[in-house]
């Protein structure tokens, strides 16, 4: 038979490739010499969220050309594959499919109907991810295909999750590895759930720096020393307030302190004084304290940052640092709460 003039790639790819997966050439030990150590890689499971993108094309070919050169050399090879449940984030897809497909979103239809639908979008992903995979030529094997949330999978972490909460010190007391508690997350106040960092798009836009006095508790009054690089007075006036400087002044009723860095000189006669948040009748305004902590930056501002640890990550960590009370603002759909109650640290 003559050799055709041009390749067909296409052709040719297709072919080898159902024949790979017809000879089962990615079977765990194939090609394995006798008492052949092992080799395995378990593959980075994709998201069942969509398909796989040139990053995972790039990682998987890697992978292929290890697993392929230990099975030449004789190990006991098995590259493991298989898919990961992805919940928040799979969660999500769904949901904006419904909502722009004009279906009931997920308290409408209920929990069994919206399952049902999260795993319509999990075999119809998974079948296009192993596809691609089955495209690409990764010699997995193919028969051991797992996912996240078979029940195998669900009874060993619930098993390890367990052993860890019940863990004991070397004196046989109670030293947990794992803890609940409330985080951070977050929020989508559209479909009223938390998303994954892989869903959020951080975007920069301009904004304005507002400046507030938080007047000084108990009639409080200090010096206010400003200087210039060559250590020169600047400013030097009897203040009873401190001045805060923040991009965020809608996040006020929810301020748990007001910090400084350390080497602040300019508030060092305050540190662990009390002041006032601005807001509202005097009589009925919640003091909190001065505190010290490395994150604010003397050089930026006024060099004195609230803390509202329950809407912004740098001050979640700053008021876990200081212990902090951390108060609720907004509800779950962005509207502002009228208690403003701090939350228990502690699970319920």
């Amino acid at each position: 038979m003559p050799m055709e003039k041009t390749f067909d790639a296409a052709k040719a790819e297709a072919r080898i490739s159902a024949e790979w997966i017809t000879r089962r050439v990615g079977k765990a030990g194939a090609n394995a010499s006798p008492g052949a150590a092992p080799y395995s890689i378990m593959i980075p499971p994709p998201n069942v969220t969509g398909s796989l993108h040139m990053g995972h094309a790039f990682n998987n070919t890697l992978q292929d050309i290890l697993v392929r050169w230990h099975r030449m050399r004789g190990f006991d090879v098995l590259w493991q594959v298989g898919t990961d449940h992805a919940g928040i984030a799979t969660q999500m897809v769904v949901e904006r499919e419904l909502a722009l497909s004009q279906q009931p979103g997920r308290r409408e239809m209920g929990r069994e109907a919206f399952t049902a639908k999260v795993w319509e979008q999990k075999v119809k992903s998974e079948a296009t991810i192993l596809g691609q995979l089955k495209r690409l030529g990764a010699s997995c094997d193919w028969s051991r295909t797992a996912f996240t949330m078979d029940p195998n999978f669900q009874q060993a972490v619930l098993k390890v999750f367990v052993e860890m909460f019940h863990h004991k010190d070397a004196a046989g007391n109670p030293d947990p590895l794992i803890y609940r508690g409330k985080r951070l997350v977050n929020w989508d106040p559209h479909f009223e759930t938390a998303i994954s960092d892989l869903e959020v798009e951080n975007i920069e836009v301009d904004g304005h720096m507002w400046h507030f006095k938080y007047p000084l508790a108990g009639g409080v009054t200090y010096t206010y020393i400003e200087r210039d690089a060559d250590g020169q007075v600047t400013l030097s006036e009897q203040r009873d307030y401190i001045s805060i400087a923040t991009t965020r002044p809608e996040t006020m009723l929810g301020d748990g302190a007001v910090a400084v860095h350390p080497s602040d000189t300019r508030y060092q006669s305050l540190i662990g004084k009390l002041c006032e948040i601005p807001v509202g009748p005097k009589q009925h305004r919640r003091l909190i304290p001065i505190i010290t902590d490395e994150y604010p930056d003397p050089l930026f501002g006024s060099g004195a940052v609230k803390i509202t640890g329950a809407h912004d990550f740098n001050d979640y960590a700053v008021a876990q640092r200081n212990d902090i009370p951390k108060y609720r603002l907004m509800d779950t759909r962005a509207q502002m709460r009228a208690d403003g109650a701090p939350y228990a640290e502690a699970a319920t």
